[in-house]
């Protein structure tokens, strides 16, 4: 995906499973950045994984809560982009993190789930959880998404 208007005529769906498909390639983003990846991509959900490393490290010496934030709001935000039709845009209004348990930099892997929960003209809300390998509880949250109408 390069310009803008590439995305007009596609669902939101339609955009993701382009971005998908073209995950590897070398263009800058915040999932190439963090080394997050589509695991799974249908219309209100939205599953994405990533590997832990040492660079993700608070000074406590755990993964940083900022890593659970961004891709708890990635698969959010990514799930309520789904379920949107073409040329609809969003944008963050509110996320909410619960923090369960501390995770170390040592090659864990996370995996993100995100959820719609309604979508409306205006507003829509997701939520989502994070588990790691074992199946454990990582954080879960919520957000609000602001809905920008297609341009008539």
């Amino acid at each position: 995906m390069t310009t803008t208007d590439d995305r007009t005529a596609l669902s939101g769906l339609e955009v993701l499973r382009k971005f998908q498909r073209a995950q590897d390639a070398d263009s800058p983003n915040i999932g190439r950045l963090m080394g997050m990846t589509f695991d799974e991509l249908e219309e209100g959900r939205v599953v994405m994984s990533l590997r832990t490393r040492p660079d993700f490290m608070n000074p406590i010496g755990t993964v940083h809560g900022g890593i659970a934030a961004t891709l708890l709001d990635s698969v959010m935000g990514c799930a309520v982009h789904s379920a949107l039709g073409p040329g609809v845009g969003y944008t963050t209004l509110e996320l909410s993190v619960n923090y369960i348990r501390a995770t170390s930099t040592d090659d864990r892997l996370l995996t993100g789930e995100g959820k719609v929960v309604h979508v409306g003209r205006t507003t829509a809300t997701a939520e989502g959880r994070i588990v790691d390998e074992k199946g454990r509880l990582i954080a879960h949250g919520t957000t609000t998404c602001m809905v920008f109408p297609a341009a008539r």
